[in-house]
């Protein structure tokens, strides 16, 4: 957490000259804008999009809420300390202010280990996953757990190791937490903090990884002929004019979706993923026999005869069991990359604080220049800007979802 890194004592030195502190101050206003109108953004659009309300989902609601309160409390407290390098706010205030920082950012470390959890079952262990999905209050607990653990992990020491140890090592004029020299403390709270959920996240996507490795090998190595040609003849088609629908067996009642199986036009994209979210066809035939029906139009230059024709030795439902599985392997393969890169932001902005602070612990400060120590726990409060930029570069539902609510006149917004 950011209040770790409140200097120590003797380390601030004189207050900055008047063109740098405006300078400072105005990059610093310009993080806590970003920060707080991102995660917003983000816990808006749970709000007023209802297709965002999935199970893992709501993990990111609860990364958002971490992040909003180091945007919208911890920062603009800290801003005038640093700029001054004098804490003029109070005892009272300072405690809270240590709590809440340390809360939210360990909280924020919690909640990615949590999601990197819940992708890990989602892509392991498909079918039990599936079967709990609509099960928000499971989320729920998680989430609750995951604030209780961080407060847990800093909030008792920083209120009361003044009264254990009778004495606090506080000057007047600055704010940090009595066991900032602590180095035992510290590194076993690093370990709780950093070490382990970063091990743990390598884990999971690791895992991932290996999973769909494994099924990528095993579809290439069951993939009749037949099968890979009747896939390829439908992806690769300039113009969409072989029709596949698929419902399940016995449900009358269920609505015939169509999808378009060429990829050139957007719209067919979308409709592949429709068909493997809501028909939920998968690998493990968790579901009724499948009933599939194929129409074609006839073309100038005879694709859809060729494509009958690459298609008679295998059976329609292979076909449709063939591609659900492919589609499912694609959003898996994104899930993976997805996670993988919020992952990397979070190790490359938490890694060298969490180092510098043992080492300066460890020297009581004296080895660890201020100014490097004071650039790496400001990296920290970047994550928290960084992260809402990432949830729609790497999940399509959130791009969706900022596009209804910055461009409301482009889709509707289901409420």
């Amino acid at each position: 957490a950011a209040g770790n890194a409140c200097a120590a004592a003797g380390q601030r030195g004189e207050p900055f000259a008047a063109a740098t502190a405006a300078l400072l101050a105005a990059l610093m206003g310009l993080l806590v804008l970003a920060t707080v109108l991102g995660n917003a953004l983000v816990i808006l659009a749970f709000v007023v999009d209802r297709s965002l309300r999935t199970q893992g989902n709501f993990f990111f609601l609860n990364l958002a809420v971490a992040d909003l309160l180091v945007g919208g409390f911890c920062i603009p407290l800290y801003i005038p300390y640093v700029l001054t390098g004098k804490w003029r706010l109070g005892r009272g205030l300072c405690k809270l202010w240590l709590v809440v920082d340390y809360l939210v950012c360990t909280a924020s470390v919690f909640n990615i280990v949590l999601i990197s959890f819940d992708r890990f079952i989602s892509v392991t262990k498909a079918v039990s996953y599936r079967a709990q999905k609509g099960m928000t209050r499971n989320a729920i607990l998680k989430m609750i757990i995951v604030w209780i653990a961080a407060f847990l992990l800093y909030g008792p020491a920083i209120l009361s190791w003044e009264h254990i140890a009778q004495k606090s090592i506080l000057p007047e004029g600055e704010c940090h937490a009595e066991f900032f020299y602590n180095w035992y403390f510290l590194m076993i709270a690093s370990t709780l903090e950093f070490f382990t959920p970063f091990i743990t996240v390598t884990y999971f996507n690791l895992s991932i990884y290996l999973n769909i490795r494994k099924r990528t090998s095993l579809r290439n190595e069951n993939l009749s002929p037949g099968q890979e040609d009747c896939e390829m003849s439908f992806q690769g088609g300039k113009r969409e004019h072989t029709i596949f629908f698929v419902k399940p067996a016995n449900r009358h009642k269920h609505e015939k979706r169509g999808s378009s199986l060429s990829p050139p036009k957007k719209a067919s994209r979308l409709s592949l993923c429709k068909l493997d979210n809501q028909s939920n066809l998968n690998v493990n035939q968790d579901l009724p026999p499948l009933q599939v029906e194929v129409e074609t139009k006839p073309h100038r230059n005879g694709i859809c005869k060729t494509t009958e024709s690459i298609c008679n030795g295998t059976s329609r439902a292979d076909i449709a069991n063939t591609m659900a599985n492919r589609f499912r392997l694609s959003r898996d393969k994104r899930v993976a990359k997805s996670l993988a890169i919020i992952v990397c932001v979070f190790g490359l902005c938490w890694a060298p604080y969490t180092l510098l602070m043992i080492i300066r612990a460890a020297c009581h400060g004296h080895c660890v220049q201020y100014s490097l120590y004071e650039t790496s726990f400001w990296l920290l409060w970047v994550n928290s800007a960084i992260n809402p930029v990432l949830y729609p570069l790497c999940h399509m539902s959130f791009r969706k979802a900022f596009i209804k609510l910055l461009c409301p006149g482009k889709a509707k917004i289901h409420p």
